[in-house]
């Protein structure tokens, strides 16, 4: 139907806003004229506004800028745009917006308002142009807008596009109090100003589109009598350039390769006990004297040298090749805390570490010499990957000198809106004062605000819950930084990664399944109270708590530490009994998988979980009753009836896997205890429609880290054919 709808492209905006924008690609410009065909020929309502779905930083804003150009030549007279609640942030929409239109404002054609800088009425006169009106989704903003068309009647009656920017920010949704679910002030009045305007067309711009797709068509809410919830009419996807560097790049396949890849190199863990070290000073893990030493904050002194070293050999090679030396500006992101106390405490860190590398720079102290050369060796090899032009290590190390010298390095705290406000600049990125610039900060640095040239995150926020939309929108190192992925760095804990792998899963899974048609193609399940698997209303799911199942997929355990053989709490026994079983049903190492009932596998399951152990906090967190509750999924998705509730068995014994991962790989625990040439060729043949559960069983030997007594290591592996689930272990009751 779309298709066939007729769109006016040779108007008075769009043509010329085109003109002004040739660098824009022309699949933005085609994303813009399919988005303004949907708003044309659908029925987009207050409960099924259309959504323009990206990436973080991959280019939203101008997706719908173009569509508010083409709106205003076919039909529509006023544009609402509904932003995040930052002063500083709706001050850069109102700037971009005048900037981008400005041939219009200059000739009349079109007039923009900040909502509370706004008159209260408008005449016939004004209603001849075009109208833009910026808003803060926050309580005085959207009252004093929905106030406005209901005292202008007939700017009440012209034909209005909405579009809610970040729209999943406070602006949909309900919370749950105190047992009952309760819509969100926020949503109520954009619920509110839907219903003032005669004639609407509404529009969601979003990256973490979660809490829109996992709405239901109808809840019950406590606080309100009538409530709308918000479901796309209709999703289209701005283009991503292969530029763009997302979460298919930090967390795919290559990111964990075992052998040297630019994606893997990227990744550098941390301790997680130094993210408490950057809370507030404490001289018992380290005096500020021993920044350059100590071991206690090797993770932040790493990733300040080695940001320093990258945006140098960054320089270099830019000059090289004839780039102008003052726009050669490279940035970092301190992300740790977000407390105004552990702001300044990481800004006294981090100039400490500057200074002092400065001065052992002066003094030609080898600790300046060894830090950068530690850096250099490590940048170097995926710059070598890039083909990237590899710098001599003296002539790092002289202009690194050079750098510290000369003050080259700006470091700046930002933890309030006052602050983003000055120093963003037009176009909404922090200004770049300088060759190299360390940003200190918490959420306020998220949606909207750009980093240029970052090239180094230093990532410690570790809320009780990881919420996908927060997450994503803190990975300010998303965005167009190809050119400078080699020399770019990711410090965070094990734990952490760990969970933005999960959601970065999450996050392509869905995303797959809204390009085929939303959340109609994706089984949304739960455990129920009697430890069956049950459908479950998409509202339901609890983002922070979510797993996806999907075709192939491993579940198992990486992290843990077994028990000792002997003594009270002893496994020798219970692994004993668990080599009988196996012995009883299929052996170790035979050619064939054996097929038995799930509630034996799951049996199994049961038994391995009190030998296994977790005493590190950076482990990775593995649900044992989610891996049940998945195992069960996976065996009742067969499509022959007679098939279900059946689970591939089979087993090896004298494995040797290690515990800790070698110096040389990036990760901190081994995470393959099952091979590609062996369990990988077996669930190709046996997990066609049932799961397989291989049981490894290890020697434990202490020289591979363990407590020197056999264990059974369990990985799931999902069938080839099951359908993409989303799973969670909590819901909304």
């Amino acid at each position: 139907m779309t298709k066939g709808t007729m769109l006016n492209l040779d108007g008075v905006f769009y043509p010329a806003y085109k003109a002004a924008n040739a660098s824009f690609s022309a699949d933005t410009f085609a994303c813009a004229e399919d988005v303004v065909r949907e708003l044309l020929s659908s029925s987009t309502s207050a409960e099924h506004p259309g959504m323009l779905l990206g990436k973080v930083q991959s280019g939203k804003t101008r997706t719908f800028i173009s569509t508010v150009a083409l709106a205003f030549d076919n039909k529509y007279d006023i544009a609402i745009i509904l932003s995040k609640n930052s002063r500083a942030l709706i001050e850069q929409t109102y700037k971009r917006l005048t900037s981008e239109f400005e041939q219009f404002i200059d000739d009349g054609e079109l007039a923009i308002y900040d909502i509370m800088h706004t008159p209260e009425k408008f005449g016939k006169f004004e209603l001849d142009s075009k109208l833009i009106f910026v808003a803060k989704k926050q309580t005085d903003n959207l009252d004093r807008l929905t106030s406005l068309f209901v005292d202008n009647p007939a700017m009440a009656g012209r034909r209005t596009l909405i579009i809610d920017d970040e729209a999943d920010s406070a602006s949909i949704g309900y919370t749950k109090k105190a047992g009952l679910i309760e819509a969100r002030q926020i949503s109520l009045q954009i619920s509110n100003l839907r219903t003032a305007i005669h004639q609407t067309s509404f529009l969601q711009v979003t990256a973490t589109p979660y809490s829109l797709y996992l709405q239901p068509t109808e809840i019950e809410v406590a606080n309100v009598t009538e409530f709308k919830p918000t479901r796309p009419a209709f999703t289209k996807l701005v283009p991503v350039p292969p530029e763009y560097v997302g979460g298919d790049v930090y967390f795919g396949a290559s990111s964990h390769s075992e052998s040297d890849t630019i994606e893997s190199l990227i990744h550098h863990t941390v301790d997680h006990r130094e993210f408490d070290r950057l809370k507030k000073q404490d001289r018992r893990s380290f005096d500020l004297a021993e920044v350059l030493t100590t071991r206690n904050l090797v993770g932040l002194r790493t990733a300040i040298v080695t940001f320093i070293v990258g945006g140098t050999i960054q320089r270099i090679n830019g000059k090289s090749g004839g780039g102008k030396d003052k726009k050669l500006r490279y940035s970092f992101l301190l992300h740790s805390e977000a407390s105004r106390e552990a702001h300044n405490w990481q800004e006294t860190l981090v100039k400490r570490i500057v200074s002092e590398l400065g001065e052992a720079a002066l003094q030609k102290n080898m600790i300046f010499s060894d830090l950068v050369s530690e850096s250099y060796g490590d940048l170097i090899k995926s710059l070598a990957l890039d083909g990237a032009p590899v710098p001599e290590l003296s002539e790092v190390l002289l202009a690194t000198e050079t750098a510290l010298a000369d003050e080259h390095i700006t470091i700046a705290k930002v933890n309030s809106d006052d602050d983003v406000a000055a120093l963003l600049d037009s176009s909404g990125q922090l200004k770049l004062r300088s060759p190299l610039n360390i940003f200190i900060g918490g959420q306020v640095l998220d949606r909207g605000v750009t980093l240029a040239n970052l090239i180094g995150f230093y990532y410690g926020r570790r809320p009780n819950k990881f919420q996908q939309d927060t997450v994503l929108q803190h990975s300010r190192m998303y965005g167009y930084r190809r050119p400078d992925l080699a020399v770019t760095r990711f410090y965070t804990s094990k734990a952490i990664r760990y969970a933005m792998a999960q959601m970065e899963e999450f996050d392509t899974s869905l995303r797959a399944t809204v390009q085929a048609g939303g959340d109609r193609a994706v089984q949304f399940i739960r455990k129920s109270a009697n430890g069956s698997i049950v459908p479950c209303s998409p509202n339901k799911i609890l983002i922070a708590t979510t797993q996806t199942l999907r075709p192939n997929k491993r579940i198992l355990p990486i992290g843990f530490q077994t028990g000792y053989k002997t003594g009270s709490s002893g496994i020798g026994k219970a692994i004993q009994a668990i080599d009988d079983e196996v012995c009883k049903l299929c052996g170790f190492n035979s050619d064939q998988a054996v097929l038995v009932d799930l509630k034996i596998a799951i049996g199994f399951l049961d038994r391995i979980e009190p030998t296994l152990e977790f005493p590190e906090d950076d482990a990775p967190p593995f649900d044992w009753d989610a891996a049940r509750a998945a195992l069960t999924h996976l065996s009742q998705q067969a499509i022959n009836p007679e098939d279900r509730g059946k689970v591939w068995l089979w087993a090896a014994d004298n494995r040797n896997s290690s515990r800790i991962a070698s110096e040389s790989s990036h990760a901190t625990y081994i995470e393959t205890p099952d091979s590609e040439r062996t369990e990988g060729q077996l669930a190709k043949t046996y997990a066609v429609s049932q799961p397989i559960l291989f049981l490894l069983r290890q020697n434990g030997d202490e020289s591979r880290g363990w407590r020197g007594t056999p264990f059974y290591w369990p990985v799931v592996r999902a069938q080839a054919q099951t359908p993409v689930a989303i799973y969670t272990a909590e819901v909304i009751d």
